[in-house]
Formats: structure tokens, sequence, C-alpha cells
């Protein structure tokens, strides 16, 4: 009977500690995973339909400037405005593109004489904006995001 006992119990060690014993070494590799994100930029810049097939970061974020300046250009060039004084200054236009491609006028910063000589300008910007053609939203690391630009505009006009 002390014997059984005492085999029963022998068996019994063998079987729970065989996890704890281990003859071959397990070996441990942690994948290093890069938490550290940069929102100062972005891995693809927003973009329009024209824009879209280039594949260089920079020349996708000039072509993207340069028709947006274009697009607001011409929008701005249907309407005629009367001043007294020639103007010659830059205004600044702040946009926000959303995860989604949609396009928001923040705010615009623009010199008190553009402020005096044509007050209409500001809601003018407005409407240029909302009129846009579809934005591709900015992507970082494949997921849309949303991204923020402050355009400058030079507004010039003479007597």
């Amino acid at each position: 009977m002390l014997s059984r006992v005492f085999s029963f119990f022998t068996v019994l060690v063998f079987c729970v500690s065989c996890n704890k014993l281990s003859f071959t070494k397990k070996i441990k590799t942690n994948a290093l995973i890069d938490t550290v994100l940069d929102f100062s930029s972005v891995d693809i810049s927003p973009s329009f339909k024209v824009c879209d097939s280039i594949i260089d970061k920079r020349k996708k974020t000039d072509c993207f400037r340069t028709t947006i300046h274009q697009k607001i250009g011409e929008e701005l060039a249907q309407y005629s405005f009367t001043i007294k004084d020639s103007i010659s200054e830059i205004v600044w236009v702040d946009l926000r593109i959303n995860s989604k491609g949609v396009i928001v006028l923040d705010e615009i910063d623009s010199p008190e004489k553009i402020k005096k000589e044509l007050p209409e300008l500001d809601s003018l910007l407005d409407i240029s904006v909302k009129k846009l053609p579809i934005i591709f939203p900015a992507l970082k690391r494949g997921i849309p995001v949303t991204t923020q630009y402050r355009l400058p505009i030079r507004i010039l006009l003479k007597e």
C-alpha cells in the first residue's frame, strides 16, 4: 500500500512538473514595435484626381498645391473688383482636409488694406473653396488622416 502511494505521488510529481522542466530552450523573439509617430508629416499627401497617379511625395505635394492655387485663382478671376488704390498683398488661407476628403476653410489672415478695399474677399474665398473638386485625403500608415494647409494667395489688382 505504501509503495502504491509513493508510486502515485512520484508519477504525479513528474506529470505536474513536466511543464516546469524544459529540455529545449524556447527562444523568445519580441518584434520591435515602432510606436513613435511623427504627426507633423504624412506618408502620402492629399491629392486631386489629376495628381493621384504621381508617386514621388514631393511632386505629389507640389501638384496638390499648384492645383489648389489654380482652382481658387480661376474661381476668383470670375469676379470683378472695384478698388481705389492698387493692391499687391498676400492673403494666408488656412484649410483643413479631413479624413473623408472634405475641405473646410478654417481662417483667412489678410492685411488691413485688403479688408478695407475688398471686404467681400472672405466670402468669395469661402465659395471658391467649396467649389473645389473631390480631394483624396492624406494617408499616414495607410489610414486617411486630417491635414491642415496654410496657403498663400497673392492678390494683385491695379486701378
